[in-house]
């Protein structure tokens, strides 16, 4: 790599001959503000925050674009002319923009109203005429309002580049130009997946998911109704954050105290049921292997995942696994084994998920998930919805006494809690389909070959007589890319996991919000995965078909797996969308 002499405020730095201005200023350790960029998804200049002064060009230059190309550039980041430019830029934006921050979901998270805040911008400078406006609420999980677009396009990039879906964009032009659907079509009309990434992405409160938490303290408050959560394993590793602590924190005691402060009858672990979601997807692997089933077999916990192969791949949904997701297995077990058992009317049973993922808001709609004649799960609310409400009820995060889940769905293993970071269900299945077809343990449980945030890995291994090749996926551009490899024939697998998420649920769209300052210079999905990875190997318990209260589960009302009663309780069907 050629390196190159810079002046930067006056200073000199040597950095890579090519990289950008704003990459450049970081060597200085300088943090240009952006609205608009995105690393490698979203570099169009578009917002003009970034702007700089560049000794020989004409005016200021965006930073995010302007090259870094010839020794001896003198770069100058902060000056009166460059303060007065991005001061008006941000006044341009709000002359066009709902400014009710004080009822904002996005409130102290927005990264416009932070620069605002910076910049001292607190008067409407420039009035004028609004472009029209609307809300979209037609989705089951996310809500477009188009007053608090920017026009960034930073939702747009992620949908198309990240994704692969790309269902909304810049719709028509000059002042009339809006984010959108093509033919201004309700996002529910479309093809979207409800991954929510666009959510995460978004710097304001354009896009937000559907908040639920009135329906849960409604709940709460109901004397005849019996409400209980299940907590995934990924909310516990970035709730944190939304309590002000560093990304890659485990926080699972507090979260645990907090969400029983709450009211809860019960606050359980869905490591329990990702132990159960990988008997039940073990044993189906291996029936298909020896009975020549539908290979190969896709994973199906991830709804995002789920709904995008019904559009984008409907002739490939007989290869998905039958398996319901965690979040329904345990909804699914607990109005039917456990009501039965605790005496308890399903009709009485208000059952939450606290989840990072958006998507599962529209899975508990989908058809064939109420093995109790109601609803699995009446209630999915994102990582960010729960710490809404503890912050709602006036519990002190940070100072709460950490508590462990109620029993008797308190034993999750270390192959449940990966669960959340990609590769992590195909580790679990594997530690559990290797026991099972070799008929003994496993020297080492670790399957370090599927671990990694990269968007597309391959491994190989010898179980016994069965030479299995397998593929990871996230991110659904990736599984795109990766499900037409292997139509063509270029890629020869049998067992294939997918998340609709780049890096996993660690990722997900319900997750907290970080700003693109972040996301720019850290890696987030390995610092979260780290939790996931670290409650893994402190734990004795590292397999699922060794999870004592999945033994118990099934010794007492299940039998085995994938028994007909596993079938009608525990796996579901697909539907063939298309576009």
């Amino acid at each position: 790599m050629d390196m190159i002499n810079i002046k930067i405020n006056g200073k000199e730095y040597t950095v890579p001959k090519g990289i950008t201005v704003l990459e450049a200023a970081r060597y200085a350790d300088i943090d240009i503000p952006t609205l608009c960029y995105l690393k490698d998804i979203n570099e169009i200049g578009a917002c003009r925050l970034c702007l700089v002064e560049v000794k020989g060009a004409r005016g200021l230059v965006t930073s995010c674009v302007y090259p870094v190309d010839r020794d001896g550039m003198e770069i100058v980041t902060n000056s009166p002319a460059i303060t007065k430019a991005r001061k008006m830029n941000l006044e341009l934006l709000l002359s066009n923009h709902d400014r009710k921050c004080l009822s904002c979901v996005r409130s102290t998270t927005c990264e416009l109203q932070k620069l605002c805040r910076e910049y001292e911008v607190d008067e409407e400078y420039f009035k004028g005429e609004h472009s029209q406006k609307y809300i979209d609420t037609s989705s089951a999980a996310i809500i477009r309002d188009s007053s608090k677009c920017i026009l960034c396009r930073r939702c747009s990039a992620v949908c198309k580049k990240l994704q692969g879906v790309g269902v909304i964009g810049a719709n028509d032009r000059g002042f009339d130009t809006h984010i959108g659907c093509a033919f201004d079509m309700e996002l529910a009309e479309t093809s979207c997946i409800n991954c929510g990434q666009c959510i995460v992405a978004c710097p304001t409160g354009a896009i937000y998911e559907r908040d639920d938490t009135d329906k849960v303290f409604a709940a709460l408050s109901d004397p005849t109704k019996h409400v209980a959560i299940c907590c995934a394993p990924s909310v516990r590793a970035q709730i944190g954050e939304c309590f002000g602590y560093e990304p890659g924190t485990d926080t699972e005691g507090q979260m645990v105290a907090a969400t029983k402060a709450l009211g809860f009858d019960g606050v359980y672990d869905m490591n329990l049921t990702a132990d159960l979601t990988i008997m039940e997807e073990a044993y189906e692997f291996i029936g298909r292997v020896k009975n020549g089933g539908k290979l190969p077999m896709i994973t199906s916990c991830s709804p995002g995942w789920i709904k995008f192969c019904e559009h984008y791949f409907p002739e490939m949904t007989e290869n998905l696994s039958t398996c319901k997701s965690p979040q329904q297995m345990f909804g699914a077990m607990y109005k039917t084994y456990y009501a039965k058992k605790a005496g308890l009317d399903p009709k009485d049973i208000v059952f939450v998920s606290a989840i990072p993922c958006t998507a599962k808001k529209f899975e508990i709609g989908r058809p064939n998930q109420s093995a109790a004649g109601v609803p699995d799960v009446d209630i999915a609310i994102t990582t960010r919805e729960l710490a809404r409400m503890i912050q709602k009820a006036g519990i002190d995060y940070r100072k709460i006494k950490p508590e462990k889940f109620d029993d008797p769905f308190d034993i999750g293993s270390g192959a449940g809690a990966i669960f959340g970071a990609t590769g992590g269900v195909m580790e679990a299945a594997l530690r559990t389909a290797a026991e099972v077809i070799e008929g003994k343990k496993l020297e080492s449980v670790d399957f370090n070959e599927v671990r990694g945030t990269q968007g597309i890995k391959f491994a190989s291994y010898k179980i016994g007589d069965l030479s299995l090749n397998v593929a990871v996926a996230s991110g659904t551009a990736n599984a795109k890319k990766l499900l037409r490899d292997v139509q063509s024939g270029k890629v020869d697998v049998q067992f294939i996991e997918i998340m609709a998420c780049p890096g996993g649920c660690v990722n997900g769209g319900g997750q907290p919000y970080q700003p693109a300052s972040v996301r720019n210079n850290v890696d987030l999905r390995a610092l979260r995965a780290s939790v996931l990875y670290t409650a893994d190997k402190n734990m004795d318990l590292r397999k699922s078909h060794e999870n004592s209260a999945v033994k118990k589960v099934y010794d007492e009302y299940f039998g085995e797996p994938n028994s007909h009663i596993a079938h009608e309780v525990l796996h579901t069907t697909y539907v063939k969308r298309g576009l």
